[in-house]
């Protein structure tokens, strides 16, 4: 079928290249930000438990450190999507 009468059968003016790129995008915008926010907050939380026990410092950077990096793992994640999404 020619593309404008799947556009017209599907009710959208966009073509399909045109809306894998912006899956594309939202996948990218969503899988960075998200993570940003809440390594922004992991960070906060943890100074803050190290202001109120200085002691325990190193348990809690040990945990804060691996929360951050199972947070940037879902940025990874979010980029592995949309390669594939780009390429295949």
């Amino acid at each position: 079928m020619p593309p404008e009468v799947v556009s017209a059968a599907t009710g959208s003016g966009m073509d399909p290249e045109s809306m894998k790129l912006l899956a594309i995008a939202i996948v990218m915008g969503l899988g960075t930000v998200c993570p940003a926010i809440a390594i922004g907050l992991i960070g906060s939380k943890g100074a803050d438990a190290i202001g109120r026990n200085p002691e325990a410092a190193p348990k809690i950077q040990t945990a804060m450190i691996l929360a951050i990096a199972f947070a940037e793992a879902v940025a990874i994640y979010a980029l592995v999507v949309s390669l594939i999404l780009k390429f295949v």
